[in-house]
C-alpha cells in the first residue's frame, strides 16, 4: 500500500474509564505501523481527550475513528449523546488544577481544525467530536 494512500480504523468501546488508556495504546500503534510515529504524541493527546469526553459525559458505548487522507490526520469520537459538547474555554484562562473542562480546550489549542456534528445511523442517535492535524 502506497504510503499516502487513504486508511481508516474505527475502535469500539465501552463505556470504562479505562476505555482511553485502551484508545491511546491503539493509535500509538496504528501511527507507528503506519509510519507516522511524529504525530503520535499530539494525537495520543488529542484521541485521549475526546475518548475521555465520550466515557466520562455519555451513559453508552462509544467509538474512536482515525482516519488519513491527504496529508491530514482526523481523530474523532462518537459518543450516544446527540447534545453538543460544552464550548472549550481558554486553556490559559483555566487554573493549572482545573480537572473539569480542560478536555476540548486542549483540542482547540493543539489541532489544526476541531468540530463535531450530530450523528443518527441504524437507529442510534449521537455525536461525532473530531479534530485534524495536517502532517506538514
Amino acid at each position: 500500500m502506497p504510503e499516502d494512500a487513504p486508511w481508516e480504523y474505527t475502535l469500539y468501546i465501552p463505556n470504562d474509564p479505562r476505555a482511553v488508556t485502551v484508545a491511546r495504546r491503539t493509535l500509538r500503534l496504528i501511527l507507528t505501523m503506519h509510519g507516522l510515529i511524529r504525530l503520535t504524541d499530539t494525537a495520543e493527546l488529542l484521541a485521549a481527550e475526546l475518548v475521555s469526553n465520550a466515557v466520562r459525559h455519555t451513559k453508552g458505548p462509544a467509538a474512536l475513528r482515525v482516519r488519513w487522507s491527504a496529508g491530514v490526520l482526523r481523530i474523532g469520537a462518537w459518543d450516544a449523546d446527540p447534545g453538543p459538547p460544552e464550548p472549550p474555554g481558554e486553556l490559559n484562562a483555566m487554573g493549572e488544577e482545573a480537572e473539569e473542562g480542560r478536555g476540548l480546550a486542549l483540542v482547540k489549542a493543539c489541532a489544526d481544525l476541531w468540530g463535531w456534528q450530530p450523528l443518527a445511523r441504524h437507529g442510534n442517535r449521537g455525536k461525532f467530536v473530531w479534530c485534524e492535524l495536517t502532517a506538514a
